[in-house]
């Protein structure tokens, strides 16, 4: 397969390796829209900023320029993006035939591109600007570290054309890299969104040191608001219990490497959310996404308090100890609710 990865953030680039790296030895490109960046990869053999010390597979090209110009012959387009950018590079797409994923996870803010289209999940995006498309996402539990040093990891692909889902599982399933077909694409994108935020929440719950019983109610709690929210949306219930639900879940708000559950911990020590974000050198999703979540739950009439409690603990409406003290002050409820 001819594979093109738009983007060569930490993701991106993993996702461009573990490409590069299978059985059938995929012809793949990994687009830079840094030119300096793209320069220094091509030299150092590696990606100093985002992925420091692991070395490209030398079977992978890197790229930068007009993007459009690798389409041709491509088997499958990788968009490796940050949800903000989504839109514009899908509007780039435009009228491409081959199969297209994203890896980006959230809800989408207003912008100027878009002044009033927000809290749209990615697909409901490209219904907007590329309708055209065979699309789908590309999610699931995964560190970008661990992919890019072939460590056991399982992903999903989710879309409603099998078209996208077979070559998703033809590019990615190899000794290292387990991929799930999925239909269930509204599902899959709601809990890679709403897991950044919820791991916020965790963070800062360990950042406190609260103990692992508050850690195990927020992550349970957590994942029932998830699932209420999607089940608004039209996702199905079993989804949550699966990898791009339940267990990206767990591995945001409780792996290391997490940068989610990083920003709740550096809250919790006292640093300011721009000192938080400032300290992570890469982009934290769920400072992003949290509003946006909300603000689609209170349009549903979904009732999301950890999330709101991450929203005003981002605004500077609460204080680490008051968020805590504001979700463990909730009147009695049934778990079922």
């Amino acid at each position: 397969m001819k594979i093109i990865v738009l983007g060569a953030g930490a993701w991106g680039t993993a996702v461009a390796m573990s490409a590069a790296l299978h059985p059938t030895s995929h012809a793949v490109t990994l687009w830079a829209r840094d030119a300096a960046q793209a320069g220094q990869m091509g030299t150092q053999r590696q990606n100093a900023r985002y992925l420091p010390g692991i070395a490209l597979p030398a079977s992978l090209s890197v790229a930068h320029g007009d993007f459009r110009s690798l389409l041709p012959d491509a088997d499958l387009v990788i968009v490796a993006t940050p949800m903000a950018a989504l839109r514009g590079m899908l509007r780039a797409l435009h009228g491409c035939t081959v199969p297209v994923a994203w890896l980006c996870k959230g809800f989408e803010a207003a912008s100027a591109q878009a002044p009033d289209s927000f809290g749209l999940l990615a697909h409901e995006v490209q219904a907007q600007v590329a309708p055209d498309l065979v699309a789908g996402v590309f999610s699931g539990p995964s560190f970008a570290q661990e992919v890019a040093l072939g460590q056991p990891t399982a992903l999903v692909a989710a879309s409603s054309h099998a078209r996208v889902r077979d070559a998703l599982v033809s590019a990615f399933h190899s000794p290292s890299v387990r991929v799930y077909a999925n239909e269930d694409i509204v599902g899959v994108e709601v809990g890679g969104a709403v897991k950044n935020v919820l791991a916020i929440a965790t963070g800062l719950c360990d950042g406190l040191a609260l103990g692992l019983n508050a850690r195990a109610a927020l992550i349970t709690r957590g994942l029932a608001e998830m699932t209420r929210l999607g089940l608004a949306l039209g996702a199905r219930p079993d989804t949550f219990m699966g990898l791009s639900g339940l267990g990206d879940l767990v591995l945001t708000a409780t792996g290391d490497l997490s940068r989610n559950r990083r920003v709740g911990m550096l809250l919790a020590e006292g640093k300011t959310l721009p000192q938080a974000v400032e300290s992570l050198g890469h982009v934290a999703e769920g400072v992003y996404s949290a509003r946006t979540v909300a603000q689609r739950a209170a349009a549903l009439g979904v009732d999301m308090p950890i999330t709101r409690a991450v929203v005003a603990l981002l605004d500077g409406q609460l204080t680490p100890a008051d968020a805590v003290v504001t979700l463990m002050g909730r009147g009695p409820a049934s778990e079922l609710m």
